[in-house]
């Protein structure tokens, strides 16, 4: 997780240590920290900062050459932290108890704002079973009126945690959804309502505007931006501008375990100085972990000799929350191939005989044609014995050599209409197919 960042400020620290401290070395590793930067997704204004903090460090600094690259790394990691330091730290938990023991009427009021598809729906989700764990009674508002399924997978998500989902039909007034949530909850008592909003883009000036009238109606104690780590720069982009439309609190970044960039978590940061709360990193309702100061720092400066804080590194994070996933079943053993059914015994009982070795037996014994399928199992028998005694020339004697009999053909189902007759089994008997079929032609 966030390797850029950290590959971005490690070589920078090698290249410096490896370079006399001049004016033009330090502008040359720093026009390829920046370059790097760019291409971890962090935003101009924060590069120009990291640029001009470290420059102005570096200049007429008197640094041995083996302390300059841990020189470089507590300069970014002085940096950095003021920036996480500016924009503070939410305790989300802590606020909603501080309004429950005021013991007012009001709901604490959590509204998610965002674009389609970064995962906002399942991210309210996820906060809402972080907060039926923390024992806060809570209810969900479908104020997303305008996506076909919204409120169908809200209804979805409500079912499985046993939440109370309060919903109008598809094209309601959104602000309307989210008051009838704050209502429901005066009159039921509940602690907390968690507000979906429809994902829209940030270019859309009638939908921010939307968001606003939400905002204005419900007063929402918190509102929460929830971005895709995944977009980069474009995520920065969107902060910007529903932070100037809606003004949220914080942010939560999804997608986080497959993020190697990490850049979008330090630009949202320093662009709307609101602080980044949680990080998604799965997509079961557990996955969602706390965002840390000192375990970022820990990542992308990679300080292997000091501590990554209380809150442990998001990396063993991640691990620890994949490693209480429950293994997969695993497959049922595959049933056993039916047998391949025995070949069926020919029809023709000469097969496997010589056409000459047909025709000279015939000629020998003077054999007619067989007229029904014993006869010809009966002179297939015969052939083959005297194949098997070497084909004597018969010379006068006209006798055809002993065989063994023949088994019996299997019987046939007697026609329903001949009542068993013999004259109808006779009528049913089939013309074998053979060589002598030929001669007899």
């Amino acid at each position: 997780m966030f390797e850029g960042l950290r590959s971005a400020f490690s070589n920078a620290a090698k290249s410096l240590s490896e370079k006399e401290l001049g004016e033009k070395d330090i502008d040359a590793v720093l026009d390829d920290l920046e370059t790097s930067l760019l291409e971890s997704d962090v935003a101009v204004e924060v590069i120009d900062a990291i640029r001009a903090d470290l420059k102005g460090r570096l200049a007429g600094a008197r640094i041995g050459r083996k302390q300059v690259a841990e020189f470089v790394s507590a300069s970014l990691s002085g940096l950095i932290s003021s920036m996480f330091d500016e924009a503070g730290t939410i305790d989300l938990l802590g606020r909603i108890a501080a309004k429950k023991d005021a013991g007012g009427p009001d709901p604490y009021v959590i509204a998610f704002v965002g674009i389609n598809g970064t995962g906002k729906t399942t991210s309210l989700a996820k906060v809402a079973h972080m907060l039926r764990q923390a024992k806060f009674s809570v209810a969900i508002a479908a104020a997303d009126t305008f996506r076909a399924g919204a409120i169908e997978q809200l209804r979805e998500h409500a079912n499985r945690l046993s939440l109370k989902l309060i919903a109008q039909k598809y094209g309601a007034d959104p602000a309307a959804v989210a008051r009838d949530a704050v209502l429901y909850a005066r009159s039921h008592k509940v602690d907390c309502i968690l507000v979906d909003t429809a994902g829209r883009m940030q270019t859309s000036r009638n939908l921010m505007e939307q968001i606003s009238k939400i905002a204005s109606v419900v007063r929402p104690d918190m509102c929460i931006f929830v971005g895709d780590s995944l977009a980069g720069n474009d995520t920065v982009s969107q902060a910007r501008e529903f932070h100037n439309h809606v003004k949220f609190n914080g942010s939560i970044l999804t997608k986080s375990d497959a993020d190697a960039r990490g850049g979008a978590a330090l630009s949202i940061v320093k662009i709307t100085s609101t602080p980044v709360m949680y990080l998604g990193v799965g997509q079961e309702y557990g996955d969602l972990v706390p965002f840390s100061k000192e375990a970022f720092l820990e990542t992308v400066l990679g300080d292997s000799g000091g501590g990554a804080g209380a809150e442990g590194d998001v990396g063993a994070r991640v691990s620890e929350v994949l490693a209480k996933r429950p293994e997969p079943a695993a497959p049922e053993p595959a049933a056993p191939e039916p047998a391949a059914p025995e070949p069926a015994a020919p029809n023709d009982p000469f097969e496997g005989i010589a056409t000459d070795d047909v025709r000279k037996y015939a000629d020998f014994y003077d054999v007619p044609p067989p007229e029904d399928d014993m006869q010809a199992r009966r002179v297939a028998s015969q052939i083959r014995s005297w194949i098997a005694q070497g084909r004597p020339d018969p010379g006068g004697d006209q006798k055809p050599p002993p065989a063994p009999d023949p088994e019996p053909a299997p019987a046939e189902r007697p026609d329903p209409g001949s009542g068993g007759s013999d004259s109808g089994n006779a009528k049913r008997k089939k013309k074998t197919r053979s060589f002598f079929g030929r001669f007899k032609r």
